[in-house]
């Protein structure tokens, strides 16, 4: 065989570099295509943001500082006070209005920390922790121990998990001490003061010791203390188990007894670790906004999601030279009318499926979740003529607001069952009803898997046992057995 070249006409599908960029846009959130807009404006001096939205910011702040002033009373008048008076009033008004909207913020001095402060100690004041580790940490830094047992107490906060208990046994700490001079009697010992620290009860190596270890601060004339403390004590498996017939007989309680001592026991935290090492709120900015408008849903982009973008004109027209400052002008002019491009099409392409959405959940929009339809990625793509990896991207982690709240464009996507009626039901509207029977059961005697198949089989809705308790347990709702109630 020799070699030779051959002139081949043909066609092939190439992926330029805007598709490219309009098909990663379209793929972020809200929050990382920000993110995108940022850099692209402090990278691209050609691009600015339209200046209606910066006066439109400025107006509203400017009408929110008018608001808060009289307007028949202002006057612009400088008085220049005489030292005398500002040392008359460089005091401090005992008055002074406190600020009371900090209620999301912890303090760490709260609660009962059981530690022993000297005078001359500094107090952290609204201090706040990031992990339930570094409180104590805190905490033991602020109590005095000795070198030793300062040393297990740093292995004892080490071994306890994020909801307060510890992960492995006092021993287990005493051989990871690697010291013969340690007795596992002081180990012991150091624990007992930890477990004072806030939150009450951490360093429990089980759930009823945490209890008990809380019931102990009650006052000791609390209603039902004695009993919470001999149900716990001797009756914490019947007590896990719901199994109230059990405890009220070998307890020897009358139920209405047994009753109130529950109500005292519901009032003890089980995971005191927990309200330490809270998890931060994950924002979201809703892509899209339906509301109804002359009796019909319309859907509209939000327009605070992402700012509108335009070409600086200005710099534009020095591009039109042949130096290579003109070159570099040009070749940002070009990237900033794609990336303007590209929004335009993730708008536009945004916009069409979450109206093809409304419009099939229609009746979600007016009814709530029992009224949803099963709906699959193939059936928008088919009405809007778009390919399904398109419709993916654009479902996924983009949110629409609603009157009934905020939800990702891909809550709308469900399953279908088939009914009696040869129709066809959402497994999200199947979940609602299930969540609806089961609030309403009564808890002395709470619906079975097997007995909510038949409700739903009543209303021609077949759903197999096997997949109640699926979907069940999506919903987080416990079995029939855990959910029976005494209360």
């Amino acid at each position: 065989m020799k070699p030779s070249l051959q002139l081949k006409l043909g066609q092939q599908l190439a992926m330029t570099p805007q598709l490219q960029q309009a098909i990663r846009l379209l793929q972020l959130s809200t929050l990382d295509l920000q993110q995108e807009i940022q850099e692209a404006l402090e990278s691209n001096p050609l691009l600015e943001v339209e200046e209606h939205q910066e006066e439109a910011q400025l107006n509203g702040e400017e009408k929110a500082i008018n608001e808060g002033s009289d307007s028949d009373d202002f006057s612009v008048e400088i008085d220049i006070p005489d030292s005398s008076d500002v040392i008359e009033k460089s005091e401090i008004s005992s008055e002074l209005e406190i600020d009371t909207t900090w209620d999301d913020v912890y303090s760490a001095n709260s609660g009962n920390t059981g530690i022993a402060l000297d005078d001359d100690m500094p107090v952290y004041q609204g201090e706040t922790t990031e992990t339930l580790h570094d409180y104590l940490q805190w905490q033991l830094d602020l109590t005095p121990f000795s070198d030793t047992d300062r040393m297990i107490a740093f292995a004892i906060i080490d071994a306890i998990d994020d909801t307060g208990y510890l992960t492995i046994s006092p021993e287990e700490i005493l051989e990871s001490l690697n010291s013969v001079d340690i007795e596992l009697d002081e180990v012991e010992a150091v624990r007992k003061r930890i477990q004072q620290f806030d939150p009450l009860g951490v360093a429990s190596q089980n759930l009823q010791e945490c209890l008990l270890l809380q019931l102990a601060t009650f006052p000791i004339e609390t209603p039902w203390l004695a009993e919470a403390k001999m149900v716990l004590s001797h009756h914490i498996d019947a007590l896990g188990n719901r199994d109230y017939k059990l405890i009220v007989k070998e307890a020897k309680l009358k139920e209405e007894d047994l009753r109130e001592t529950l109500k005292l026991i519901q009032q003890l935290d089980p995971r005191p670790g927990s309200k330490i090492n809270a998890i931060e709120p994950e924002y979201v900015i809703p892509d899209v906004s339906v509301f109804k408008e002359h009796g019909k849903w319309s859907v509209a982009i939000n327009p605070d999601s992402i700012p509108k973008l335009k070409v600086n004109q200005q710099y534009a027209q020095l591009g039109k030279g042949s130096s290579a400052d003109s070159q570099y002008i040009r070749s940002n002019l070009q990237e900033a009318k794609w990336l303007i491009k590209s929004l335009e099409s993730r708008n536009e392409t945004l916009l069409k499926v979450a109206r093809c959405i409304v419009e099939h959940q229609h009746d979600f929009f007016e009814y709530g979740e029992e009224a949803m339809k099963p709906m699959v990625l193939n059936d928008v793509a088919t009405a809007v003529e778009m390919h399904e990896s398109t419709i993916s991207r654009v479902t996924t982690q983009k949110f629409m607001h609603t009157p009934r709240g905020i939800f990702e464009l891909k809550y709308f996507f469900s399953s279908h069952v088939s009914t009696d009626s040869g129709g066809e039901c959402s497994s999200t509207a199947i979940r609602a009803l299930i969540k609806k029977l089961v609030t309403a059961e009564n808890s002395a005697k709470p619906l079975s898997d097997s007995k909510i198949a038949a409700l739903l089989a009543d209303q021609g809705i077949q759903v197999a046992r096997r997949t109640i308790a699926k979907y069940r347990e999506s919903l987080g709702i416990a079995p029939s057995s855990q959910r029976k109630r005494l209360l």
